[in-house]
């Protein structure tokens, strides 16, 4: 007999598929743990390699440190530096992000070494190159001696960065590390059930990511801002736009049903970033207004501001490409994938959930 299923039930919205140590995200109260500690909290108090080294232990069972981590990403970027060549050989005539997934493909282990490392070492070196190359100009070598999200930036801007720009990706880096069971980490779970290696997994979760449905919104958020242009042109514009039944971008959350707490956290980091090529005001009349618009629209379910609203102006704050923006925010979420798919290994079984026929049946 044909079993209908309701639409959340096709999504698999609520259904538990794993049990995990590394992050929690409660959509009703608008919260988001990982690995013990309010978001908020840990990007106030840790970094990404901090936060990293959190990860890794609740998945593995280790006891590294923060300096453990450091230490261990900042030697893969520089193996990964010396692997370029090899890596960028198949990215040739694609974008960045199409590039970026041909790249970290060619990943592979290395005898004796930690394949996390190896993965997450690698990201900012692989991005950093093809936004180089996109300018016309030669990847910039990392500096293994320092933190992570600095590095990055070196590689991506092709100049030493300022304290305070590093400290505001940092921020970033630890806010979007993990995300509970999302679309690209339930991918990275499912191909590591089957026991293909860490390389394989989060290759599967980068495809993933980079479908508009997932991760593809930061972008699109900077094109309703310019788009909109200025402050008197907020209300009519939004107001078009929903008339029209355009969709609001950075709002909305498939699991929050409040304010995204990761909004508030990356709102902050642009704030202490402070630069003068950023219109915050500007930005968060707009944001002001679009809830608005949206409440009274729907006030039975208002959509609140996402993680990719204040992604996009912080990213664009700190000069990063646009189209680097996927790979960035898989250089971020890395750690929560590996960490994921070491986790499933561990403690798991093969992810292998039924479907209900509702094609003919044979006479």
């Amino acid at each position: 007999m044909n079993i209908h299923l309701t639409k959340s039930q096709i999504g698999l919205d609520g259904v538990p598929a794993a049990e995990t140590v590394l992050s929690h995200v409660d959509g009703e109260r608008g919260e988001l743990i990982i690995a013990g500690e309010r978001v908020a909290d840990l990007a106030a108090q840790s970094s990404f390699e901090g936060v990293t080294a959190r990860l890794w232990n609740g998945a593995t069972g280790h006891r590294l440190s923060e300096a453990d981590v450091r230490a261990s990403l900042g030697a893969a970027r520089a193996r990964a530096f010396a692997r370029l060549p090899e890596l960028l050989a198949a990215t040739r005539g694609l974008s960045i992000v199409d590039g970026f997934r041909a790249a970290i493909a060619g990943l592979r282990a290395e005898s004796g070494l930690e394949h996390e490392a190896t993965i997450v070492g690698a990201f900012p070196v692989i991005a950093g190159a093809l936004v180089q190359r996109a300018n016309g100009a030669v990847p910039v070598a990392p500096d293994p001696t320092t933190g992570h999200a600095a590095d990055t930036l070196s590689m991506l801007l092709g100049r030493k960065p300022a304290p305070r720009e590093a400290a505001a990706l940092d921020a970033y880096l630890v806010t979007v590390c993990d995300h509970g069971m999302n679309a690209s980490t339930f991918t990275t779970r499912v191909v590591a059930s089957t026991h293909a290696d860490l390389f394989a997994a989060v290759t599967a979760g980068y495809c993933a990511l980079t479908g508009p449905l997932h991760g593809g919104a930061p972008e699109p958020v900077l094109e309703m801002l310019d788009a909109i242009g200025t402050r008197e042109r907020i209300q009519p514009w939004v107001d078009a736009a929903l008339a029209r039944g355009e969709r609001m971008m950075g709002f909305g959350h498939r699991i929050y049903r409040v304010r995204d707490p990761r909004a508030d956290v990356l709102r902050a980091a642009i704030e202490r970033l402070a630069t003068n090529g950023t219109d915050l005001p500007f930005a968060g009349e707009v944001e002001a207004y679009v809830r608005e618009a949206l409440r009274r629209k729907n006030p039975e379910r208002a959509l609140e501001t996402n993680v990719e609203f204040f992604t996009a102006i912080l990213l664009d704050a700190l000069n990063i490409p646009r189209q680097a923006f996927t790979p960035i925010f898989a250089v971020a979420r890395a750690a929560g994938w590996t960490a994921h798919a070491r986790e499933q290994q561990r403690t798991g079984r093969l992810i292998r959930p039924s479907s209900s026929y509702v094609g003919p049946m044979p006479s």
